[in-house]
């Protein structure tokens, strides 16, 4: 809602601008997706080593 209220502002404010950041945003959105993703399976990798690292303590935890 609040980026609705916003935009309504930079509507009355500058028009011209929010009418190229409305047609830009699907763009830019479609340019930084590939490194959201490779920022989504970055941190996996770190999380799945670090829970291989973690599962000797886990194992003698158990016991």
């Amino acid at each position: 809602m609040l980026k609705f209220l916003l935009f309504c502002l930079l509507l009355v404010v500058c028009w011209p601008l929010a009418l190229a950041a409305l047609f830009l945003y699907p763009l830019i959105w479609l340019v930084l997706l590939p490194f959201r993703l490779i920022g989504i399976v970055v941190g996996g990798t770190f999380d799945f080593i670090a829970a291989l690292f973690c599962l000797p303590g886990r194992m003698l935890r158990a016991i």
